[in-house]
């Protein structure tokens, strides 16, 4: 228990004194946000703080820190490290500069704003990574909540069924304007999320469960290996690259440059407060993490949480948890399709006052998403875990890019080229060991991945500190 004590304290910590550190570098001002310099009543709105904040953490959050979290859970207390450095000094930082470069740039989506500062080939290489994450994401956060729709409901209402229902409920929130849903549902739930992490906790405590010191043991019981697979499968719960696809959206809401570190990095580090309960539930929970291993595999994700919700607070908390597995994967759902409609409207340049345009580009991105719903969750995620991690390096870099081009002093920029370094080393190992990858072994995997993220680094040094940085 002393380790989870120690966890949540690093990240007030690190909010109160590297979150400071990051926002005097960025250097928020008094301009006009794009909320009312662009107001257009659909996706251009000024909203209140609390609520943006609220919105954001849901956007950002789903029941990803919550099933990223328990299946990072099976390496063993060492997914604590990873969750807590990881969201402050790179998830944290990630989602701070990715919103606060598009309040700088009229709104503009991660896609725009790398080829602001990555060149036009990289504006449409993530362009086309971005909108195919999004719909992984969507349809990611499509089968978790049928599937325990369809376990508690009658056999008439199937998966399938539950499905249907939520694309549909997909289409409202992708086309209305962001008020009508988002704005009035998300700080609910947002509530709600905070309230099931906060008694899921009280229920460790309370029950008495064994909780495990931090080890650096790699403790899978498949006999994964931490590097590169537990910094991938967590994803959400330390950084993430679909944040970098969810803060400009909430970026056009933002009334102030000087309200961003409570929207953007508070919401970071309150995901990883989530991420962090739940990693611990399952340890604690089921005892070992062969046992939580097992409750994934035979109850799949959404079961796990259903068992631990109920198993640690009774019938409140299985109430707890069909909201939480059923309304926080849904509310990333909608955002995730919402945003790869304003990213494409980027493209064709449609304006999106008109319900037309929206329909036009949001019927083919939900039948996508619909088709993408057949495929086994589990290969969804792991492919959804990857692009996240791969979208988070170049997210980075973005950024990057941005302090070298506006700072004078080029230091600056390796609050970021740190972490976009370490999580090019990620992406690149992963993919080239992962099944769902190239299948190559340890060997050759691990200095390929070295080198890859060593040459963007010497390129980093070159552009940052060689004579082009230096003009």
């Amino acid at each position: 228990m002393i380790s989870l004590t120690l966890s949540f304290v690093v990240l007030i910590v690190g909010y109160l004194i590297y979150g400071r550190i990051i926002e005097r570098i960025f250097a928020p001002d008094d301009r006009t946000t794009p909320a009312y310099a662009k107001q257009d009543g659909v996706d251009f709105m000024p909203m209140p703080t609390w609520k943006a904040f609220l919105v954001q953490l849901l956007n950002i959050a789903g029941t990803g820190p919550i099933f990223g979290a328990l299946m990072g859970a099976c390496f063993g207390p060492v997914v604590f490290l990873w969750i807590i450095f990881g969201s402050v000094l790179a998830g944290g930082v990630h989602d701070y500069m990715s919103g606060m470069i598009s309040e700088r740039h009229d709104g503009a989506s991660i896609a725009e704003l790398s080829g602001i500062y990555l060149g036009p080939v990289a504006k449409w290489g993530m362009r086309l990574f971005s909108v195919l994450l999004l719909v992984l994401t969507g349809t990611v956060f499509v089968n978790s909540p049928a599937a325990l729709l369809a376990r508690l409901t009658p056999k008439t209402f199937n998966v399938t069924f539950w499905i249907i229902v939520i694309l549909i409920y997909y289409v409202l929130a992708t086309l209305l304007p962001i008020d009508k849903i988002i704005g009035k549902l998300y700080p609910v739930f947002g509530v709600v999320l905070i309230i099931m992490a906060v008694g899921i906790l009280y229920g460790i405590i309370a029950g008495g469960y064994f909780m495990p010191e931090i080890t650096l043991k790699d403790l899978h019981p498949q006999g994964l290996p931490v590097w590169p697979f537990m910094f991938v499968t967590v994803a959400c719960g330390a950084i993430s690259g679909f944040h970098a696809t969810q803060s400009p959206m909430v970026a056009k809401c933002v009334t102030s440059e000087k309200v961003g570190r409570k929207v953007f990095y508070g919401a970071m580090l309150s995901e990883a407060v989530i991420a962090l309960v739940w990693a611990a539930a399952g340890v604690a929970f089921y005892g070992a993490t062969g046992g939580l291993n097992q409750a994934l595999t035979e109850l799949g994700q959404s079961g796990t949480v259903y068992e631990v919700s109920k198993g640690l607070l009774g019938p409140v908390g299985g109430v707890l948890a069909i909201i939480g597995v059923v309304a926080c994967p849904i509310t990333s759902g909608d955002t995730a399709f919402r945003s790869a409609r304003l990213i494409l409207s980027e493209i064709t340049k449609l304006d999106q006052k008109k319900i037309k345009n929206r329909l036009i580009i949001t019927v083919p991105l939900l039948a996508a998403g619909a088709l993408l719903t057949q495929l086994d969750f589990n290969v969804l995620w792991r492919y959804f875990s990857w692009s996240n991690q791969t979208l988070a390096m170049i997210s980075l870099w973005v950024a990057t890019a941005y302090l070298i081009k506006t700072r004078e002093k080029k230091v600056v920029s390796l609050v970021t080229a740190l972490p976009a370094t370490f999580m090019s080393a990620v992406s690149m190992t992963y993919i080239l060991m992962a099944n769902e990858g190239f299948r190559l072994s340890g060997a050759i995997a691990y200095p390929a991945g070295i080198a890859f993220a060593a040459a963007l680094c010497m390129i980093y040094a070159f552009i940052g500190y060689g004579k082009k940085g230096r003009r």
